[in-house]
């Protein structure tokens, strides 16, 4: 019953995470299936765990990524990408608005890029797109991880229903 509980609560906080930047949601939801895979009346599959704990690091990783291509696919210029990744470093080292708070993982890749581009081209509208496409990669990431958190919560739910 504890594997139950725990499986649970982790998909929860993979739940959480995938809108929550500063929680890890893909390795919490990938967690709440090991979890339940101890529990004698469920029946997962090695090659399960493991498909979906590749997807878990991919999806942690390009979450990192993804604001980056969004930026370039927006029109950005490589000062625009790099201001992206400035941007997004700043957020995880947790400068000046929190350790990964949600708002620092929103503006500063969208401030970075904003700043990069303007300094290259030293054009407002040209600027806001790339920072517009920092932002579009922040909502994919997002959107990506809620898809694999809700995976993963119909998985437990039908594994503990059937």
């Amino acid at each position: 019953m504890i594997y139950i509980v725990l499986s649970i609560l982790m998909a929860l906080l993979g739940f959480a995470g995938a809108i929550i930047p500063a929680l890890p949601g893909p390795p919490f939801s990938w967690l709440a299936l090991l979890l339940l895979s101890f529990y004698p009346a469920t029946d997962f599959s090695n090659v399960l765990l493991i498909v979906m704990a590749v997807i878990a690091i991919a999806l942690t990783v390009l979450d990192y990524i993804i604001p980056s291509l969004a930026t370039k696919k927006f029109g950005g210029s490589k000062a625009g990408v790099w201001g992206c990744n400035v941007g997004l470093f700043i957020s995880f080292i947790g400068l000046p608005l929190g350790p990964q708070g949600i708002l620092g993982v929103i503006l500063w890749p969208f401030i970075g890029a904003f700043v990069g581009e303007l300094i290259k081209s030293k054009d407002f509208k040209v600027s806001l797109r790339s920072a517009l496409g920092a932002f579009t990669g922040f909502l994919c990431g997002t959107g990506l991880k809620l898809i694999y958190a809700v995976t993963v919560i119909f998985t437990i739910i039908l594994e503990l229903i059937f």
